[in-house]
This record gives structure tokens, C-alpha cells and sequence, in this order.
């Protein structure tokens, strides 16, 4: 049954994106704060319908941790459902994604008008340059960056070497790190075409500074204590 509630969710999505996606486009000729009202209200709606038709939902802890100024978003991969979130519980924000996202139809389009930073990640030093340049400029107007330091979507329970492009940047625009871990990638797997009903946490723990701190020692410490989280969270779900 879950499998067949899945399918129609993806199917239903597929319009949607399209729909939206459109939308979000047109919308851009008015400026990004318009294009943001549609992809947040598309976020909220696609949310809404994986909790009425997949059964899956979520709760938020540690809201009050959430600062007033921008911020770089340090928020575990292990799924697609952490990137829906993200747009409700934050702050109007943009995010640093692979290149070949950008070039989705429809998707990848909306992506682009929201004010992602795409980079190849292949070419190493001169990706990280660019979400240090366009990141800071970013925050400057206002905007949150949010980084996947991973780099990729990594089933729970394992680990990949985190990216320091993130530290770095909040070190050369001067604001805090946000890590936020959660246990989406338990109910909605990387691999697998099977939603799972159920309740995801996302835990948004104090802003912490990176200034003057040695930025991959720094990273193998804030990795290791989001992946004890997230087992900690897995754990309270028995």
C-alpha cells in the first residue's frame, strides 16, 4: 500500500512541479521575493499532500534557536524530504547545489530564479571560491545559504566526509553556523521508491561560530556530533 500511495504522491508532484514551477518563473520578472512566495507555497502544499497520502509529517524542535539575522544552514542529507522542509521552517534562503540540477525542467529552472549557487563540484578550489563569492552576497541582501556538507544524499547510519566550503564561508561573512539534523532518511530512503508513513524530527540546535576556528577540524567535530544526533533521534522513535 505504501508503495501505491508513493506513486500517486510522485505522480501528483510531477504536476505540481510543473504547475508551480511556471508559476515561479513568471514570477521572477517581478523580483525573487515573488518567485519565493511560490516555491515556499509549493513546498507547503507538497508537505501537506505527503502527510494526507504517504502519511509522513514532521515536527520541529528547537525553533527557538532559529537567529534573526542570516545564516549559513548546515542541514543533513539523507533524503529529498529535508529539502521541503527546509523552505517552510527557514527563512527565505538559497542553497548550493550540483550544476546539473539547475538544467531539471521546470524544477531546476524554479531552483535557479530562487538564487541557488550551482557549482562543479569537480572542479574543487574554484567551486568553493564561487560559494564564498556569491554566498557572501547572498547574506549580504538578506538571504540564508543552506549547504548540504555532505555533498550528496547519505543513507542514516553512515558518513561521508563532510565539505568545509560552508565553515568557510560563515568565517568570510562574519555570521554563524545553523546545523539541523534530522531522521528523514528513515522514512523516505535514498534508495528505494517507498515513502514511509510516520513523524520526522528535525532538531535546530544554537548557532555556533566558526570564527578563528580551523575549518576541517571544525567540520569533523560538528559532523560528528549531528551524525550522534541523528542516531540519538532514531533511537527516540524506537
Amino acid at each position: 500500500m505504501s508503495f501505491l500511495r508513493t506513486w500517486f504522491w510522485i505522480l501528483l508532484s510531477a504536476v505540481l512541479i510543473v504547475l508551480f514551477g511556471t508559476c515561479l518563473i513568471i514570477a521572477r520578472l517581478f523580483g525573487r521575493e515573488a518567485s519565493w512566495f511560490f516555491g515556499r507555497s509549493w513546498a507547503k502544499l507538497e508537505l501537506w499532500l505527503l502527510k494526507i497520502i504517504c502519511g509522513l509529517d514532521f515536527v520541529v524542535e528547537g525553533q527557538e534557536n532559529l537567529p534573526g539575522t542570516p545564516t549559513v544552514v548546515l542541514l543533513k542529507h539523507s533524503s529529498a524530504y529535508e529539502t521541503l522542509v527546509q523552505l517552510v521552517i527557514l527563512p527565505r534562503q538559497c542553497w548550493v547545489l550540483k550544476k546539473e540540477l539547475i538544467w531539471s525542467p521546470f524544477f531546476g529552472w524554479a531552483l535557479s530564479c530562487l538564487g541557488a549557487i550551482p557549482i562543479d563540484r569537480s572542479t574543487g578550489r574554484r567551486a568553493v571560491e564561487k560559494v564564498l563569492s556569491i554566498g557572501k552576497q547572498r547574506l549580504e541582501s538578506g538571504i540564508w545559504v543552506s549547504i548540504f556538507p555532505e555533498g550528496t544524499r547519505v543513507a542514516p547510519g553512515k558518513s561521508k566526509r563532510w565539505g568545509i566550503s560552508g565553515i568557510l564561508l560563515a568565517q568570510k561573512a562574519g555570521v554563524d553556523i545553523l546545523p539541523i539534523a534530522h531522521n528523514a532518511g528513515y522514512y523516505w530512503p535514498k534508495e528505494g521508491w517507498t515513502i514511509s508513513p510516520g513523524t520526522v524530527t528535525f532538531r535546530i540546535n544554537p548557532p555556533v561560530s566558526a570564527a578563528g576556528k580551523d575549518a576541517r577540524g571544525f567540520a569533523e567535530e560538528l559532523q560528528k556530533a549531528m551524525d550522534q544526533e541523528v542516531l540519538s533521534i532514531a533511537g527516540n522513535d524506537g
